[in-house]
């Protein structure tokens, strides 16, 4: 697909763990053509762990995009009526936010962003990084799944042996993904099988 003259949101949630494998592919929608705004919730831009210090995602992402992160509610609203985007996309989407989301909860701009893009009847597309996707969090899952122009990037169990709950998305196949998304298709199959190696 040509990406050029689309927008697209990216939204980022509090998976730190995730950024390696989502940022690669932030950057080939940019190579791709795509006007890519990012989207980031408090803890994203906030917080210091072993994966980075705080602020230093906030700048990669703004380094590879060149756009300002949208980071507060006030600034998500107008992508709904005044600024529409061709697609939302939120990788990594954290358990918390899942629950939030599929409970009709709006207190990030992450998830202002995509209940804009719905709004508009547009496609959100979502990569799961949670640890209780097999526990509380699976029947949030189902209500998104079974949600009009919501559609899942692959997922699978990341281990199964030492996390049995636990759902990761197939990041690498995030751009496949969302080209299907925009004609109103979700990429098959959804329930993959992980390589443990």
């Amino acid at each position: 697909m040509d990406f050029k003259g689309k927008h697209i949101g990216f939204g980022l949630t509090g998976s730190h763990c995730t950024y390696d494998a989502v940022f690669p592919q932030i950057q080939k929608l940019v190579e791709l053509g795509a006007n890519v705004s990012p989207f980031f919730t408090h803890t994203v831009g906030h917080t210091t762990t072993r994966f980075g210090v705080e602020g230093e995602w906030v700048e990669k992402i703004k380094e590879i995009t060149g756009n300002e992160p949208v980071d507060s509610i006030v600034k998500a609203e107008p992508f709904g009526p005044k600024t529409p985007l061709d697609c939302m996309v939120i990788a990594p989407l954290t358990g918390n936010s899942i629950s939030k989301f599929a409970n009709a909860m709006t207190d990030s701009p992450v998830l202002m962003g995509a209940k804009a893009t719905l709004r508009n009847q547009k496609p959100v597309v979502l990569g799961i990084s949670t640890n209780d996707g097999l526990g509380l969090n699976g029947v949030n899952i189902m209500r998104l799944m079974a949600t009009k122009n919501i559609y899942f990037i692959p997922f699978s169990q990341d281990d199964p042996v030492k996390k049995q709950n636990s759902l990761v998305a197939h990041m690498d196949t995030l751009i496949e993904t969302i080209e299907l998304a925009i004609q109103g298709k979700q990429l098959q199959p959804v329930l993959r099988v992980r390589d443990l190696g």
